[in-house]
């Protein structure tokens, strides 16, 4: 089979397509055809060495986390979605995935747009609601609402009646405000610590100065949840707030949870693009420094 590797960390030039062995899945796997696999930041920071998880040890190692794909064989036949641990690698034909990491693919959308699903969608899950603990009628702020973890963040907000506020680029502030964010600050032209105040819970995807200038917006006792490590404890007491960082696990009834959403028309994927898997490296360029609405996809 075919599937794109790294053999040593570096540029996107280090990821090639490779001509592999079939994996053989154990007995508590499940060998799935994959359809299309999903293209996230982490993907790139592996690839350049700046994942502690993975290291000169896991390789060659083959990329990717989300998986849209069909079960090879026998009365486990269906489609799935999965989001994979560390050790697995979607950006590849075929992938052996454990049983109780695969979700029946929603209903509605396409493979690739269910592929966009699986490691965004649970980042923003987990980050409001099992980190964040939001709840109706609470005030939240998430950064960088118009993309793959944001534009997910946004909906899943909306849907349970929070108030969403969300900083976005000026090309995407109509997006986001239809995505169901009651407002949305351009990040070039506005500050938003001066527009915004009293907010319960920040989720934070962009780290450095824009999670400090979070702080001042969080009501006494509120938290900023951070997916870029754990925020600084000494800085949150002075403001009188809370901080977690995080990382994103494997949960397939979470995973489940949201299909059921995303097949009920509450929330919905978007896919900017989709590359084809020997397009791999571009895809990985694309996403870091085009930085696109929605997720990108390959097509396999």
């Amino acid at each position: 089979m075919k599937a794109a590797r790294i053999r040593s960390f570096g540029g996107p030039e280090v990821l090639k397509l490779e001509e592999i062995e079939v994996p053989r899945p154990t007995a508590d796997q499940v060998l799935v055809r994959v359809a299309a696999a999903g293209i996230n930041p982490v993907d790139y920071k592996i690839r350049e060495g700046h994942f502690p998880k993975i290291t000169e040890r896991n390789l060659p190692l083959t990329l990717g986390r989300d998986v849209c794909g069909t079960v090879e064989g026998g009365s486990d036949a269906a489609e799935i979605i999965a989001l994979l641990d560390w050790t697995l690698g979607g950006y590849a034909q075929y992938v052996a995935v454990p049983r109780s990491l695969c979700v029946p693919k929603p209903k509605t959308p396409s493979a690739e747009e269910a592929a966009a699903i699986p490691l965004a969608a649970m980042t923003a899950w987990q980050g409001l609601f099992q980190y964040g603990e939001l709840r109706k009628g609470q005030r939240v702020l998430i950064h960088a609402g118009s993309g793959g973890v944001g534009h997910f963040a946004v909906q899943f907000a909306a849907n349970i009646g929070a108030e969403v506020f969300s900083t976005a680029s000026a090309d995407n502030l109509e997006f986001v405000k239809e995505l169901g964010a009651a407002s949305v600050i351009d990040y070039r032209k506005q500050r938003f610590e001066d527009e915004i105040s009293t907010i319960d819970v920040v989720l934070d995807l962009l780290g450095g100065e824009t999670r400090q200038r979070s702080w001042k917006v969080l009501r006494a006792g509120g938290i900023l949840v951070s997916t870029l490590g754990q925020p600084d404890e000494a800085e949150a007491q002075k403001h009188g707030v809370r901080a977690k960082g995080y990382m994103t696990s494997p949960n397939a009834a979470q995973l489940a949870e949201i299909g059921a959403l995303i097949d009920e028309k509450k929330v919905r994927p978007v896919v900017a693009k989709t590359f084809k898997l020997e397009e791999a490296a571009t895809a990985q360029r694309y996403v870091e420094k085009d930085h696109p609405r929605g997720k990108v996809v390959l097509s396999i």
